[in-house]
């Protein structure tokens, strides 16, 4: 399957560039009469949108939501839906010093070697802003998504060093790191701008919870509802890693540690834990879906790095232009994008079989 497109079901199709003239999404597959609306779009890419906070990205952008096809008086037609966000506040000048450059920890060189040729201004498709695809086809998800009662939660547990260790879902929405913990909140985001300050960047740790998973979800084998939510997290840009429940530390536990005990309560299966993450044999069981994902440091910093050049010639580079000191605060819109996409995506396959 060519790689802008993702989903079997509930079927996107990603285009645009970071200073091209719009970013946007076509989605297929989604049955009629599911009420959409534009506010409820838009609310996501504003919570994504760049500009909001002194520790994010300088660039202004309205990301002002244009639906051009798929969805008449408020409700889906099953025709193909079309999202379109128009660019504004490039700045492409800042990267004319750097076209024949390749940032460090970028895709510039990776990209110029698949191609033979890449866009510089600002990382065209490799960019950050074409997740605007993501967050955008994520919020019809999860439209569908709440009509079962399922529910996404996402939200930073770790920047630097810093880690949360209190969990109240009314602060997430209320700090700018997007942290359920109001005192590790203001440690987060002093980290975030001392990295910033000096130039620098810093990464950290996503949590993405979903509620109210009926079970049977995933398909056995190659078609694992983990490994789908794996893929479809590890196809962000910045993340590095991807773990469900206990995780890594699995490997330290027992057999006796590791496994869910289950119980009978009044009729229903229950477990005493969810060291799973909510998924046994790639299939769901109902519990909480628990995924964190490692966020990488920012490639973009202004400090002198070594490179080298399209020539081969070594050579120096300051990243200039407006970058986000860290990433986790925005990346908790797209991480949840892209769970509600797979997660409808197996509702789809699974209400087809029964």
């Amino acid at each position: 399957m060519p790689g802008n497109i993702f989903g079997k079901h509930f079927q996107i199709i990603s285009f645009g560039e970071s200073h091209g003239k719009a970013i946007g999404v076509v989605i297929d597959g989604v049955k009629p009469g599911l009420p959409v609306s534009e506010e409820e779009i838009q609310k996501e890419l504003d919570r994504r949108k760049p500009g909001k906070s002194g520790i994010a990205s300088a660039r202004r952008e309205e990301d002002k939501l244009e639906i051009l096809s798929g969805i008449f008086q408020g409700k889906t037609t099953g025709m193909p839906i079309c999202l379109l966000v128009w660019n504004k506040g490039m700045e492409s000048a800042s990267y004319e010093k750097m076209k024949d450059l390749f940032r460090p920890g970028h895709a510039d060189y990776a990209f110029w070697k698949k191609f033979g040729i890449r866009d510089f201004r600002g990382g065209g498709r490799a960019s950050g802003r074409e997740t605007i695809s993501r967050v955008a086809a994520g919020a019809v998800a999860k439209k569908l998504l709440a009509k079962k009662g399922i529910r996404v939660i996402g939200y930073t547990v770790q920047v630097g060093k810093v880690k949360a260790k209190a969990f109240e879902e009314k602060q997430i929405e209320k700090n700018p790191v997007r942290c359920p913990d109001k005192k590790a909140a203001k440690e987060m985001e002093q980290v975030i701008l001392k990295a910033k300050a000096n130039g620098n960047s810093v990464g950290g740790i996503v949590e993405i919870i979903v509620r109210n998973v009926p079970a049977g979800l995933g398909e056995p084998v190659f078609g694992k509802l983990d490994a789908e939510i794996a893929r479809a997290l590890m196809g962000i840009g910045a993340v590095k890693g991807v773990e469900f429940g206990s995780g890594f530390k699995a490997a330290e536990m027992t057999g006796k540690e590791n496994n869910d005990e289950m119980y009978n309560e009044k009729g229903k299966v229950k477990f005493k834990s969810n060291n799973a993450g909510g998924i046994l044999g790639g299939i769901s069981t109902g519990q909480d879906i628990v995924a964190r994902i490692a966020v990488k440091p920012t490639a973009s910093i202004s400090l002198e790095q070594g490179t080298v050049g399209i020539s081969g010639k070594n050579k120096k580079i300051r990243v200039e232009g407006r970058h986000d000191p860290c990433i986790c605060p925005r990346i908790v819109p797209v991480a949840e994008a892209m769970i509600a996409l797979v997660i409808a995506d197996a509702l789809m396959v699974q209400e087809a079989r029964l």
